[in-house]
């Protein structure tokens, strides 16, 4: 009996917490749109803003494609969305604009894209960072931005024009301790992470509070500046005090830089780098170095979620190279932008913030997809690791 009254308990209160969870959800949507408000219909050509790095250190270069992946996802939904008719007889166009990587340049492809081509959403951008600075502007000028790939935690309380499909540090940090910690038993570790960089900030902090609340000891935290690129001295430092595991918050080149100068070093190869930023893009720069390494993210190419092979096998075959994580989200995100258009029968910005605060349970790539009362999705995350060059399901 005992157990079956807290089976009922149980299932009340997340009959509860859902009810709550959908008023929040519907006062996002009400602060958006009126409820008189009229559909007005869709015709012709839909612009859609897009803002990434083309050039510059976060665009393609020495250390692979960078983010290229991102513009390819983009464009490759686009093909298919209006190849389908999806929308009917209307069809979705791009207008992209170079960051530069840099938040300067975001700041002014924003107010291009606001202020002259007025558009009603604006997909992008890269990095956490540019993200702090370009979506109040959004906001304020009552314009959708809809990120695929930021993770750093709080962004989507800037607003309720504001949107991502990636989760936050928040979400896939403690799930991942926790797993990987039962699993390696992990009790002494280091942390190494860029002290300028607004995400590796985030998740550096979020993975010292996990550690700590599964009561292991973090030994050392090493930080070095965005752009560096020789980690001897902090790494050396690491390897001396013989922790466990080694987390890393830094962005992509840093990332492949830490993991290849690490094993240069002669870190052992049992002793596992784990970071949220990792996918294929990495692994194929970082080479041998990456094999052992963990990583905290959202989406894995051997997935059985709808219409993820096909997607694998046309981005490879359209672009010779495997889709990342970093491909697999934009590539989703613009599906997901276009159901809220049709279900919004509208261009305006407050119809289209409203729609996609509704979107429920929505097929993707990345599974069934959800947004919650913030704007931040609701999917599950996965937890990798790199073997034999390969991406596999943490087990």
């Amino acid at each position: 009996m005992p157990i079956k009254k807290s089976g009922t308990f149980t299932f009340i209160f997340i009959i509860i917490a859902l009810l709550i969870v959908s008023l929040i959800g519907c006062e996002r949507v009400a602060q958006v749109i009126e409820p008189t408000a009229q559909q007005e219909g869709l015709s012709g050509e839909i612009s859609i803003g897009v803002v990434l790095p083309q050039t510059g250190d976060l665009g393609p270069g020495e250390f692979g494609p960078g983010a290229l992946v991102m513009e390819n996802g983009f464009n490759m939904a686009l093909e298919e969305i209006n190849a389908s008719q999806l929308l009917g007889d209307v069809s979705l166009k791009f207008i992209v604009e170079d960051d530069m990587s840099t938040v300067e340049g975001a700041i002014a492809a924003f107010n291009k894209l606001i202020h002259e081509d007025k558009v009603s959403v604006i997909l992008g951008v890269w990095t956490s960072h540019v993200a702090q600075s370009v979506f109040p502007i959004a906001q304020e000028n009552k314009v959708v931005a809809l990120s695929p790939v930021v993770i750093a935690s709080g962004l989507t309380e800037i607003g309720e024009f504001i949107f991502r499909a990636s989760h936050s540090t928040e979400v896939l940090i403690p799930q991942g301790v926790k797993v990987t910690q039962q699993k390696l038993g992990y009790q002494r570790v280091a942390t190494i992470a860029d002290s300028v960089d607004a995400f590796s900030q985030d998740s550096d902090e979020g993975f010292r509070k996990a550690l700590t609340e599964n009561g292991v000891e973090v030994l050392t935290t090493e930080i070095f500046e965005t752009g560096d690129t020789d980690f001897s001295n902090q790494l050396t430092r690491i390897k001396a005090l013989k922790p466990d595991a080694i987390f890393v918050s830094a962005q992509q080149i840093e990332v492949i830089k830490i993991l290849t100068q690490g094993r240069e070093l002669g870190i052992p190869a049992d002793v596992p780098f784990i970071s949220i930023v990792l996918s294929v893009d990495e692994i194929r720069s970082a080479g041998d170095a990456a094999e052992g390494a963990i990583t905290f993210t959202d989406w894995v190419s051997t997935a059985d979620t709808p219409g993820n092979q096909a997607f694998v096998q046309k981005y490879t075959a359209k672009y010779e190279m495997e889709p990342s994580v970093w491909a697999a989200q934009p590539y989703a995100a613009v599906y997901i932008l276009a159901e809220a258009i049709k279900n919004a029968q509208s261009t305006d910005s407050k119809a289209i913030a409203a729609a996609l605060a509704e979107i429920k349970d929505f097929d993707t790539i990345l599974g069934k997809f959800s947004f919650d009362a913030n704007g931040d999705p609701i999917y599950d995350p996965v937890v990798l690791i790199v073997k034999n060059g390969k991406l596999e399901v943490f087990q």
